[in-house]
């Protein structure tokens, strides 16, 4: 009988038998079997026995097992929630302008986290107004800091919640971090409504004649496209990005809705991930004035 798979040659079938041999191998070592695993990987990628992609995902999967929710948390300063006697409008207002899907909802002080609010459960309200707040909450979720990724995107698929509020040793909040957190780590970052390719450009006008600038746009870039010359108030030049130098002249990262002047421009938030601004909505000041 002919070889079903002619055009694969004994010499490639022994280096993919040794490469799973391999894996087993590590996979059942010590504790510091970790860096040859991955390295067995790069191998695996090299001698095109796996792709770029695979070798990526796998190299996730493995490092995510050392990972805790601390790690990758959104920490509590910069956690968008809503407080439950906050007018219908304002709530309103902040589920549009950070287009999240699930709002932590505290009463009282921001440590009191009563329960999570589903963006698409305020048309209840714009329905039957009569309805309270208080019965669209869904029960909050609380882990540990130190709840390891693994455990955490099983109980994640198990239950079907996309967020858990992260409490520190001491029963504080810490932060929170959802499933797409934890699948970032996997797959590399998810796209989101306000992500646009790299190739389609950094700066792009809007309808209302201002501006969206992304965080990461160099500093030279915008001072050609805006006809402007900004740079650091203090003469620190040792920024590259936009984002970068209006952190630096506030003194902290913006966060979403803060605004400031610079250059001649007004810089807004729009939105922000992993503790840096990805957008600004930019505008002439002088417009501004003149309006």
């Amino acid at each position: 009988m002919s070889d079903p798979h002619p055009a694969r040659s004994a010499h490639e079938k022994q280096d993919k038998r040794t490469f799973l041999q391999k894996v087993a191998e590590f996979i059942h070592s010590g504790p510091d079997s970790t860096a040859e695993l991955i390295e067995t990987l790069a191998d695996a990628e090299n001698n095109e026995v796996i792709a770029t992609e695979s070798r990526v995902m796998l190299e996730g999967v493995i490092r995510m097992a050392d990972q805790t929710a601390g790690d990758v948390m959104v920490a509590a300063p910069r956690m968008d929630m809503i407080s439950i006697d906050a007018p219908f409008d304002d709530i309103l207002n902040v589920v549009i302008d950070t287009a999240h899907s699930r709002f932590p909802v505290y009463e009282g002080d921001r440590e009191n986290i009563i329960g999570i609010l589903l963006a698409k459960d305020l048309l209840k309200l714009q329905r039957a107004p009569e309805l309270n707040l208080r019965a669209l909450l869904r029960p909050a979720v609380f882990v540990p800091e130190t709840k390891g990724l693994n455990d955490l995107l099983r109980e994640f698929r198990g239950n079907r919640n996309h967020l858990a509020v992260v409490i520190d040793e001491f029963g504080r909040v810490a932060g929170l971090i959802t499933i797409e957190d934890v699948l970032e780590q996997i797959v590399g970052e998810i796209e989101d409504e306000f992500d646009i390719e790299e190739d389609e450009g950094d700066i792009f006008g809007l309808a209302d004649r201002t501006y969206r600038v992304g965080g990461d746009t160099s500093i030279e870039r915008v001072n050609e496209a805006f006809g402007v010359a900004i740079t650091a108030s203090d003469g620190d030049q040792a920024f590259d990005t936009i984002g970068g130098l209006i952190a630096h002249e506030m003194g902290h990262v913006p966060k979403r809705g803060e605004q400031h002047l610079l250059g001649g421009l007004r810089f807004v938030v729009l939105h922000t991930k992993g503790g840096a601004v990805r957008w600004f909505k930019v505008s002439p000041a002088a417009l501004e004035e003149k309006a």
